[in-house]
């Protein structure tokens, strides 16, 4: 069975830290570049980062976030990680993780900020 399951939100106190989970399974991870999305509230989707599928580990990110959020991957545990340093109350949202096929979504897991 396909499954895309986040995990590692919370309630944090801005500049505060992070570390997002998305563990999947029914495909490997490392065979499609992986983004992370999020959902504010009130608002529709946004892309946060993307972690390519090339040997050298590219990634990019949403110049709201560079310089404070890193995307990484452990392959031996098929899972995508977002490190969120230096949170900031825009941050707030429902993250999730989503690979370039069609799957099902996952629940997202909830990180609020406060200020």
């Amino acid at each position: 069975e396909v499954q895309l399951v986040e995990s590692g939100g919370g309630l944090v106190q801005a500049g505060g830290s992070l570390r997002l989970s998305c563990a999947a399974s029914g495909f490997t991870l490392s065979s499609y570049p992986m983004s992370w999305v999020r959902q504010a509230p009130g608002k529709g989707l946004e892309w946060v980062s993307a972690y390519h599928t090339d040997g050298g580990g590219r990634t990019h990110y949403v110049d709201s976030v560079k310089g404070r959020f890193t995307v990484s991957r452990d392959n031996s545990k098929n899972t995508l990680y977002l490190q969120m340093n230096g949170l900031k109350s825009e941050d707030t949202a429902v993250y999730y993780c989503r690979p370039e096929i069609e799957v099902p979504w996952g629940q997202g897991t909830q990180v609020t900020v406060s200020s």
